[in-house]
């Protein structure tokens, strides 16, 4: 169930609202492209501000619309385990196969209490659903310990996969050590998709992908190809992929009335602004997350022109699907109008 790639779906936003049209269109691309799965309300779904009203529509929504296609996963962490509880139970009442639950973030349990408290509960509540741990101590200020991974993994068989966001190679060695052979390793980041899944020691399976929300089928038949041992077509396709896996967190130095500033425009953002910007329903981020900056807005743009220019078959499915012309939409600043702010 949980080899190949699987897409953490952007929510799109319409006036303020989720956009459940365009929220259908972007699940019907990825199924249409051979995607192996899709996750609803990841952190790319913006799942911090979206009120649990808004998350269970979200939920609903994708379990439906890819009902009997690719394999359907949902967020449903939290940094309170009742609410990861009720998330988990409305998913598998909307036939989701799978809920990822994030490390709890800002109160910062131990990785005993992540296990104890929060990971076993879901998992022996639900026996028929898989619960996917979602370590990234970047963003949550919380980590589950391969140990404990290792802990879980034998009492509740539901619990045999990870996505691994650490960065940390020899965690994730560790990982695959103490968890055995047949235990799922999905790798969190784009950027280090192909070498954990050719790390003798970590043999990852594939990807829980941000990037894949632009290019579904490149990413699949480069995670495919992995799979499969064809090494040479992986490397060509990894290659015309790395621009836009530069895209995930973008960096810049800012002039402002003060001084230089480092500007970091983390995931969805950057995702979103090129969605926008190729004509895919998108939406803007919701507040604390806005705008990229000018020289953000550029990195983009010269990534994503790049691609069309050097191995255009990346991004044709979008042409395809979404009836755009992506050339005059790469070239045409009415295409970025409104994205950046007009200064720092």
């Amino acid at each position: 169930m949980f080899s190949g790639t699987f897409t953490a779906l952007v929510t799109p936003f319409k006036n303020g609202f989720v956009d459940g049209p365009g929220l259908d269109s972007l699940v019907d691309f990825q199924v249409a492209c051979g995607i192996s799965g899709v996750l609803a309300v990841g952190t790319t779904g913006e799942s911090p501000t979206l009120s649990w009203e808004e998350h269970h529509t979200v939920t609903g929504r994708v379990a439906r619309r890819a009902s009997g296609k690719v394999t359907r996963i949902a967020g449903a962490g939290s940094n309170n385990t009742g609410e990861a509880l009720a998330a988990t139970k409305f998913a598998a009442e909307q036939g989701a196969e799978a809920v990822l639950l994030v490390d709890p973030y800002y109160n910062g349990p131990s990785s005993l209490e992540i296990r104890r408290e929060y990971l076993e509960p879901v998992a022996a509540a639900f026996p028929d659903m898989a619960v996917i741990p979602y370590v990234i101590p970047g963003r949550t200020g919380a980590q589950l310990l391969p140990e404990d991974l290792a802990l879980i993994h034998r009492s509740h068989k539901n619990v045999s996969a990870v996505k691994e966001a650490t960065g940390d190679i020899e965690n994730m060695r560790k990982t695959r050590a103490l968890c055995g052979k047949d235990f799922i390793i999905l790798s969190g980041d784009d950027d280090k998709t192909m070498t954990m899944m050719t790390d003798p020691l970590i043999k990852a399976s594939g990807v829980i992908s941000v990037v894949s929300n632009v290019a579904p089928k490149a990413v699949s038949e480069m995670v495919g190809h992995v799979l499969s041992g064809n090494m040479e077509e992986a490397r060509r396709f990894e290659k015309a992929l790395k621009p836009l896996f530069s895209l995930v967190v973008v960096n810049t130095m800012e002039s402002s009335a003060v001084g230089e500033v480092k500007c970091r425009a983390r995931n969805p953002l950057p995702i979103k602004t090129l969605m926008a910007i190729l004509g895919m329903p998108s939406g803007p981020c919701r507040r604390p997350l806005g705008k990229m900056t000018r020289k953000g807005l550029e990195t983009v743009l010269s990534a994503a022109r790049k691609v069309q220019a050097e191995t255009p078959w990346v991004l044709s499915p979008i042409a395809d699907h979404f009836r755009v012309n992506l050339e005059a939409r790469l070239n045409d600043p009415r295409s970025w109008e409104g994205l950046a702010y007009d200064d720092y």
